[in-house]
């Protein structure tokens, strides 16, 4: 028998652990399979360089995990029964013994109407290209407003804005331009969207997005030939429809090991889990999360595997990491518990910063087979059901 181990999602988080779990187990009693919907890994943090034009370096899955052992299934999962330890996909099923659910988020319409309709957005590789093809139909002085104040809409409005300067781009937020960074942050944030162009509709909420703009709350109009929604994410309704306890976001309720709350033998991470982080806060959905929450289940897999200590690290910010078009940005560092500090640093050192931690998250994700600590442990007894028996043997 062997113990099935089941990851699925290939983003940061997923690829991160199943990469590691090749690292610690030894697969003469352990089978890690990866699903994914897609045959590659997709570098979400760079999709609004996809959608302005820029090229992605390409990398398959089954390149990824060549002579790792890890097993690549490319298909989309329907659903999942934590019961039965089975998950449905779009032509057939795969059991597990472990499950590691890493399904990522998607945009989030906020209930507005029209955002489905109307609205692009940068949260996927298909919808970026599908953006990507309509600004490129957009004649100089066409209208592009991103809807969002956060990072994921301050780089989609400075990218858009640096890639096509003959375009009128805009960004309506519901709070202040960048409010939540230190006040010399916030400054250049300002110097950088005023140089672009970028007229800023700050305090506003959208109330509907139609095909010709948005309306907003006060009942204003805000025209755009091209609205690109960038107001949060949602995770995807199947850990919901099981009897894993979530929360009301639909995320999974884990502990501090990344495991269900509920169900033993099911690992939540990256956005799709609801973690507590320093000073009891959750961790914010974001690469700084997903990484290492998915280092800290495969390790805790592990351990338990092969009956030894769960290691307890805690998870913790160091700062956020802005792009501002390709030669600016912005470094706010943070609390362990992400509260700004008083020390950013900003311009084309941000920017080249930005792009070594963009640069070393691919890396990592694409070298599972090269990196320390490759030491890989045995489970020496599995029971009937496949279910591991600790190691007690060593390696």
């Amino acid at each position: 028998m062997t113990h099935r181990i089941v990851v699925l999602g290939a983003g940061y988080a997923g690829a991160s652990a199943a990469g590691r779990l090749a690292r610690r187990l030894h697969p003469d009693h352990t089978e890690i399979t990866v699903v994914n919907a897609a045959p590659e890994f997709v570098e979400r943090v760079r999709l609004h360089q996809l959608a302005t034009g820029q090229h992605l370096t390409r990398r398959t899955l089954r390149d990824i995990f060549a002579g790792s052992g890890v097993r690549v299934r490319v298909a989309r999962v329907t659903g999942v029964d934590v019961e039965r330890r089975t998950v449905a996909l779009d032509a057939d099923e795969i059991g597990y013994d472990t499950l590691v659910y890493a399904l990522g988020s998607t945009a989030a319409d906020q209930g507005v109407p029209g955002v489905a309709e109307h609205a692009h957005d940068v949260a996927g590789s298909a919808s970026a290209l599908r953006l990507r093809e309509r600004l490129a139909d957009l004649d100089a002085g066409g209208t592009v407003l991103i809807v969002g104040g956060g990072l994921t809409g301050l780089e989609a409005a400075t990218e858009i804005a640096e890639a096509r300067p003959d375009l009128d781009v805009a960004i309506a937020s519901r709070g202040g331009l960048g409010d939540w960074l230190d006040a010399g942050a916030q400054q250049h944030l300002a110097e950088v969207f005023d140089r672009l162009g970028i007229a800023v509709h700050a305090h506003t909420d959208v109330a509907r997005v139609e095909a010709t703009g948005v309306v907003t709350g006060d009942g204003r109009r805000i025209p755009a030939e091209v609205t690109v929604w960038s107001a949060g994410f949602a995770v995807h309704p199947i850990a919901a429809a099981t009897t894993l306890t979530v929360a009301p976001s639909g995320q999974i309720v884990v502990d501090a090991t990344m495991r269900s709350v509920s169900h033993p033998d099911v690992y939540a991470i990256g956005d799709a889990a609801l973690a507590e982080g320093p000073g009891g806060k959750p961790l914010r959905m974001a690469c700084a999360s997903g990484v290492p929450m998915a280092w800290q289940a495969a390790d805790a897999i592990a351990a338990r595997l092969t009956g030894r200590p769960v290691p307890k690290v805690l998870l913790r910010y160091f700062n956020q990491c802005v792009s501002l078009g390709r030669r600016d940005g912005l470094i706010q560092f943070v609390t362990a518990d992400d509260r700004t500090k008083a020390f950013h640093v900003r311009g084309r050192l941000a920017a080249r910063y930005k792009e070594l931690v963009c640069r070393g998250a691919a890396w990592l994700v694409s070298h599972p087979t090269l990196l320390l600590p490759t030491r890989r442990r045995r489970i020496d007894a599995l029971a009937a059901d496949g279910t591991a028996r600790p190691s007690t043997s060593g390696v």
